[in-house]
């Protein structure tokens, strides 16, 4: 399973930003390609499970990417690939920028380029299964500095995420919830270093998250 242009099976395509990228590679060396997030571990399982079936994964997500970063390179880096399964992870870097005050937080265009990204790959890919990830952060590191307008906002994006999964019905991945019990086993900084950033575990539990609800889904 690599990074190919022959592809024989079904194509997975994850994106997003810093949380998807895991230090990716640029180039086709397939000991990097996937970097080492939740795609690299969903990746590494579906491929040993299904060698026969020729699957091919793709990994796009780059860090710092906002909604918005996502729709500007969207034909390049998913409507070209043609996906069988599409992934999203995104919002974090949205939320960051807001709560920090950057420019380019000035305007909340979450939902509206989401809606933009979901809206034109139905119409080009309509036969592409979607799988909508919730974005989530823990109490440690950035959040924890205003923890309750933080949890607001990251609230707020967390629904849109799940209207939208049922306006277009998609797969909807639901992972703020997993990650609070999560902390209750250990501390919210071993799943989440820095509030924002999983951990190795915790990409092992969005990889076990999105299995569970892919396959009860029936898209794999």
């Amino acid at each position: 399973m690599t990074d190919s242009s022959v592809k024989s099976g079904k194509v997975i395509l994850f994106q997003g930003d810093s949380i998807t990228d895991g230090n990716r590679g640029r180039d086709l060396d397939p000991n990097h390609i996937l970097g080492h997030s939740y795609a690299y571990i969903i990746g590494a399982k579906l491929g040993f499970e299904r060698a026969e079936e020729g699957l091919t994964v793709y990994n796009r997500g780059i860090s710092g990417n906002r909604i918005s970063d996502l729709y500007a390179r969207w034909n390049e880096d998913a409507i070209y690939l043609q996906p069988d399964v599409l992934s999203i992870l995104i919002g974090v870097n949205d939320l960051w920028r807001t709560m920090k005050g950057e420019p380019s937080g000035c305007t909340d265009r979450f939902e509206r380029a989401y809606r933009h990204v979901l809206e034109e790959t139905r119409e080009v890919l309509p036969q592409t299964k979607l799988v909508l990830c919730e974005p989530f952060i823990l109490n440690t590191g950035a959040p924890a500095e205003e923890w309750e307008a933080w949890q607001e906002r990251i609230a707020h994006y967390q629904e849109v995420v799940r209207s939208l999964a049922l306006e277009f019905g998609t797969v909807h991945v639901p992972l703020q919830a997993a990650f609070n019990a999560a902390a209750q086993r250990a501390s919210a900084s071993y799943w989440i270093w820095d509030g924002v950033h999983p951990t190795y575990a915790g990409h092992e539990l969005i990889a076990r998250e999105w299995l569970k609800a892919a396959e009860n889904s029936g898209i794999l």
